[in-house]
């Protein structure tokens, strides 16, 4: 497996839907931005896996947000995901971290606010505390209560010949179909809970869904593909340095030979000298004597 996949999938006669994904080289380069230490590289696969999940059962165009903030020593993790399945993430973190644990001991005590942001129409958010042992307990949750509709999640890292993995699964009772039987959903549940963490990293889906599901007829769907897109540019930098006082600016420039911007979800540097700043504030007022007439 080398590429990162979203699979979706139905079961025939049960009004229940699945999904899983498989990340590698997105997780990667997530984690390969700052030096993370292991427990917040766990908790940014878990995160960058459930927002993978959650912004596939998205019915429009748009993005979903999923935001940890806390009071512990990892102050903030954060993943953005859209209908095309690019994203993006990064955390913060300051002090000792325990060499593992649960949510609670990484962030202590706080919330997770989840924001989707449909192309066309009203952002939408919610916010829930972070009341479960584990992230995905905190999102079933979640779901409980803002969405009503029964969910179960599996979050998983690990690391397979050096390489860091995620991915994960979710069941969930179609949103049309709230009638259905409990105790469907239950059988499904019960077979999921088996599932290897092994499994999801090494195996192909369609191998872990015949493994999981071979009692059931299963219908799944063409993957799609998952990718990390951050979205920073020199373009995007310029314009941030030209919201800024000039003089600022140059004082900057003056002590530090300088200015620099520093993109946290991907790590890279933008690095604009004395020349670079004059062309970059020339450029922008010629740009607004021309709008002006």
């Amino acid at each position: 497996m080398t590429n990162d996949s979203l699979y979706r999938y139905l079961f025939d006669g049960v009004s229940v839907r699945g999904e899983l994904v498989q990340l590698n080289e997105t997780y990667q380069q997530i984690i390969s931005s700052k030096e993370y230490p292991a427990p917040v590289q766990n908790l940014l696969g878990e995160l960058l896996v459930a927002t993978s999940l959650l912004t596939a059962t998205l019915k429009f165009e748009g993005s979903i947000t999923v935001q940890l903030q806390g009071d512990g020593p990892v102050k903030l993790a954060v993943i953005n995901g859209d209908h095309d399945q690019k994203l993006r993430g990064v955390a913060r973190w300051d002090g000792d971290l325990p060499e593992t644990g649960n949510i609670h001991d990484l962030m202590g005590k706080g919330h997770m606010v989840i924001t989707i942001t449909p192309n066309k129409g009203e952002r939408y958010q919610g916010v829930v505390g972070l009341e479960g042992d584990s992230l995905a307990t905190c999102l079933e949750g979640y779901f409980e209560n803002s969405e009503q509709l029964k969910t179960r999640i599996w979050l998983r890292t690990g690391e397979i010949d050096g390489q860091a993995k995620a991915a994960g699964m979710l069941l969930q009772v179609l949103p049309d179909e709230q009638s259905s039987d409990d105790g469907d959903f239950a059988h499904l549940e019960q077979l999921t809970d088996t599932v290897k963490s092994e499994e999801l990293f090494t195996l192909e889906a369609q191998d872990v869904l015949y493994r999981l599901y071979h009692q059931e007829t299963v219908q799944l769907f063409d993957p799609q593909d998952v990718t990390f897109h951050c979205g920073c540019s020199r373009e995007r930098s310029a314009s941030a340095i030209c919201s800024i006082e000039r003089t600022e600016v140059e004082r900057i420039v003056t002590e530090e030979g300088k200015v620099s911007l520093h993109c946290d979800y991907c790590g890279t540097s933008y690095d604009f000298d004395s020349i670079d700043v004059a062309a970059l504030f020339e450029n922008s007022a010629e740009s607004s004597s021309n709008q002006v007439h």
